[in-house]
């Protein structure tokens, strides 16, 4: 690989290795504070009757992905257990422990976390339906064969990352393009900062810039997803054309991507997608002088072969060209006329199809679930539960949450967007009357103390961003009317 000689891809290595295990803490730290109580033994949707009725017959196991749940038995205590080792793991990980060894050390690693997680997502359900879940299982196996310090970066696996970049962005910016008007018309950004899932405590201010600025960010999305991914391959024609200009190319191509997703971490909250984008970014940045040891011996036949030793050249070799083999089906939905979102083309979820908002909603509406003591409640005697990230309370500032996933918070934006409500919010509700100690602390503030209420209820609002003259007179953020009656008040029975 001489015309990778000027320019070296360890920095993208170092990046890609200790992000992706971030994440993956991230990932197991979210489950470990959130599966028990959605989808645990006692949870929303418990995971146990899923494996209950996919064990029932081998169809329905193969309709599941493969998952350590699927030869162990569920419990709250194994799940526990998974996502601690999960952490640790990740952790050493970031670390840079298990880099330091051979390169099948690291690659052990990574793929207990892909596969500890991938159990965790196989039971997951509606919680873990999110495309962002797939992205970091497939950019957690590529990271298995990056090596470790003693070689440098397998250039296979380096153009895999480029790849799996590329669907990430050229298959959202194609999802945008087909879908809403608003994307083709430019005016998607007037409606999204205020009505995108979890606004973060600059969303308001986003919304409220002038409507060419809007224009101006649908115009920048589409240049960074539809042009620039193109540029990301352009340090493989280094192999031929000597000196480090398309290396520089690429790493330009890289600083675009990274730069529109941290405009997008800074006005939202989109649980690890941004980050996850902004590491798999990365792996196109090359730096001169930033390789493996010089003492790294070089075409030194057969045990060495480009400072690497001959097993890992035949094993990352083979990885790619089976990566090869599976990615046709992706390849080809990028030029489907109905271009799938955010699918999964295989039961190891590699090689998937990605995008996101082919659609933009021009209202927000939001779901306001009320509890009351009283027997007989009037208006003044319902009080609200207050959710983390969903916007609630109209003088709250929201908070940023990401790259952490508040799931429940997620799912309570899906919910109007649906046209009946879902089997999870039902049980939510039973839970809420329970005073499910589980599932209040899903929640920033219960209302009654850990008391059971009476009855609960639920409202519909539809929520828009105050002005800034609205702002100075009443210090409320949000806006909120159409309000009408959802849910009538359920109580217990007996």
């Amino acid at each position: 690989m001489d015309g990778f000689a000027a320019v070296d891809f360890e920095f993208a290595r170092q990046v890609l290795q200790r992000g992706i295990a971030a994440l993956f803490v991230i990932a197991f730290l979210s489950t470990l504070n959130q599966f028990r109580p959605l989808l645990g033994e006692s949870g929303l949707l418990p995971a146990p009757q899923l494996l209950a009725w996919a064990s029932s017959s081998k169809a329905r196991r193969r309709m599941l992905h493969p998952s350590l749940f699927l030869r162990w038995r569920y419990t709250d205590r194994r799940l526990a257990a998974l996502c601690w080792a999960g952490m640790t793991l990740g952790a050493l990980l970031v670390v840079g422990i298990p880099q330091l060894a051979p390169p099948w050390v690291p690659m052990l690693c990574f793929l207990a976390l892909w596969l500890g997680y991938m159990s965790v997502t196989s039971i997951g359900q509606t919680f873990y339906g999110f495309g962002w879940e797939m992205l970091l299982l497939e950019a957690g196996f590529l990271a298995a064969f990056l090596g470790s310090g003693h070689e440098p970066p397998p250039t296979a696996v380096i153009v895999l990352f480029w790849w799996l970049l590329f669907r990430l962005e050229f298959g959202a910016g194609m999802i945008k393009i087909r879908g809403g008007r608003e994307w083709r018309d430019l005016t998607a950004l007037t409606y999204h900062h205020e009505t995108q899932p979890m606004p973060g405590p600059l969303s308001r201010q986003a919304h409220l810039l002038p409507r060419w600025f809007h224009k101006g960010e649908v115009l920048g999305n589409h240049f960074a997803q539809l042009v620039v991914p193109w540029f990301v391959f352009t340090p493989i024609v280094g192999l031929w054309v000597p000196g480090p200009w398309p290396a520089i190319v690429g790493t330009v191509a890289a600083s675009i991507v990274i730069a529109t997703q941290l405009w997008l971490v800074v006005t939202g909250n989109f649980a690890w997608l941004n980050w996850a984008t902004i590491v798999v970014a990365c792996s196109a940045i090359g730096l001169p002088g930033i390789g493996a040891p010089s003492s790294a011996p070089r075409s030194d036949l057969p045990w060495i072969v480009d400072g690497m030793p001959t097993y890992w050249v035949l094993l990352t070799g083979i990885v790619a060209l089976l990566y090869v083999a599976i990615s046709w089906p992706a390849a080809r939905n990028l030029a489907a006329r109905r271009q799938l979102m955010n699918a999964s083309f295989n039961r190891w979820q590699l090689a998937n199809a990605y995008g996101a908002f082919g659609t933009v909603t021009k209202r927000r509406i939001e779901y306001v679930v009320e509890g009351t003591l009283s027997d007989d409640p009037g208006d003044a005697d319902w009080q609200e539960y207050r959710f983390k990230g969903k916007p609630g309370a109209v003088r709250a500032i929201p908070r940023q949450w990401a790259p952490y996933h508040l799931r429940l918070d997620w799912l309570m934006w899906f919910l109007p967007l649906g046209r009946s409500l879902e089997d999870w919010f039902t049980a939510f509700l039973v839970k809420l009357l329970e005073a499910d100690a589980a599932t209040l602390r899903l929640l920033a503030r219960d209302p009654f103390g850990g008391q059971r209420p009476r009855a609960v209820r639920v409202l519909s609002y539809r929520y828009r961003f105050s002005t800034r003259e609205e702002f100075r007179n009443t210090k409320a953020r949000w806006v909120r009317d159409e309000r009408r009656v959802l849910v009538r008040p359920l109580r217990l029975r007996g």
